[in-house]
């Protein structure tokens, strides 16, 4: 954790030499403020207890009694909209790498309030091509500012990617992005017994996370949970 923190010691130094200011007011302190988190369009129940859209029964939702998955289930504290989709696209391709720390809080204030069986954190990861082309994977800084709060372990390389693929928002239909990703990932170390929470940025169709849960149930993994900042509705 000393690395970690010193990072954060750093950061407080940058931060009074070269003030943050938030993306949704322009108000000087932090990137995403609390006035502005507090307006972001939440995901409330009831949901769809495997994917978890918003569905007025709170059974499975027709897309998910067809669906063959190997995930438990997907959760997400907001919408992908407004705000948040700004933040995550400043987070995600514009190497605004600081939003790790206000978007992994609101990934840990949502796992306070609505806890899921995690003994293990994962980061959905890149395939190396994708990496060097992005310099950094967005799921694992995630990863570790989320570990750092719940002081919970992190798996950081057992889950690999081994094909570069399209990206999955230029897929045109669910379907497409499910055959996107199918066997896309591998787990090169063994999960007897683990409970996972897999953590990434956005979730559409959940394809991503479903195959990486296959890859981790494979090697062993007793369940396997998807977390992400924003589900796109």
């Amino acid at each position: 954790m000393l690395p970690q923190l010193a990072a954060k010691v750093k950061g407080a130094a940058l931060n009074l030499l070269f003030p943050q200011r938030c993306l949704g007011c322009g108000e000087e302190g932090s990137l995403l403020c609390h006035a502005c988190q507090k307006h972001m369009p939440r995901v409330v129940a009831p949901i769809c207890p495997k994917c978890g859209r918003p569905q007025s029964s709170g059974i499975l939702c027709s897309s998910c009694v067809a669906w063959h998955n190997s995930i438990d289930g997907i959760r997400s504290p907001l919408k992908f909209e407004g705000l948040i989709r700004e933040a995550v696209h400043q987070f995600k391709y514009k190497n605004l790498r600081s939003l790790s720390g206000p978007l992994g809080t609101i990934l840990r204030d949502y796992l306070v309030q609505n806890p899921l069986p995690a003994l293990v954190l994962v980061p959905v990861p890149l395939h190396s091509r994708r990496l060097r082309e992005r310099g950094y994977n967005q799921s694992f800084l995630l990863v570790k500012e989320l570990s750092y709060l719940l002081r919970l372990p992190v798996a950081s390389d057992s889950l690999t990617r081994t094909k570069y693929l399209v990206p999955q928002a230029k897929t045109a239909s669910v379907e497409e992005r499910r055959q996107n990703v199918s066997q896309a990932f591998s787990c090169n170390s063994g999960f007897k017994g683990a409970r996972a929470l897999l953590i990434d940025d956005v979730a559409t169709s959940g394809a991503t996370l479903d195959a990486c849960a296959l890859a981790l149930k494979s090697a062993g993994a007793l369940s396997v949970w998807g977390l992400v900042v924003a589900r796109e509705l």
